[in-house]
């Protein structure tokens, strides 16, 4: 399936795909805010906040196993691999994680994901 519509307009999200876009906007808003206001030593230093930040990434990787080969290809600059093979990492290989690659994840890339999924869920609907 091409993911085009017969007027070839991709189609709009489905479902399921909607339900993952929102659940990653809602992620990643919450990873955002609960480091709002500190800094790498502070979040790293408390427990709470990377159980939570990490929990919140793991929700995103899940989520974006569930976005259609178009919809990631319509923004390729979202490492979308990554993004779901991470989840595994923080999975399988908590012991390793590295706090401070956490904290450039949160800062430097969820909010261009926050503004790709929000672009996909402002898609209209198909007539």
């Amino acid at each position: 399936m091409s993911g085009r519509g017969w007027n070839g307009m991709p189609f709009p999200p489905s479902e399921r795909e909607r339900e993952a876009c929102e659940t990653i906007v809602e992620n990643a808003g919450a990873a955002l805010d609960f480091t709002a206001g500190m800094t790498v030593a502070a979040s790293e230093a408390d427990q709470r906040t990377n159980y939570a930040v990490v929990r919140c990434l793991e929700i995103i990787s899940e989520a974006s196993r569930r976005l259609r080969a178009e919809t990631k290809a319509r923004h390729p600059r979202i490492p979308w691999r990554d993004i779901a093979d991470a989840g595994n990492f923080y999975r399988h290989a908590y012991h390793r994680l590295a706090l401070d690659i956490v904290w450039k994840t949160v800062h430097d890339q969820l909010t261009e994901i926050i503004e790709v999924c929000r672009a996909e869920l402002s898609r209209p609907p198909a007539p």
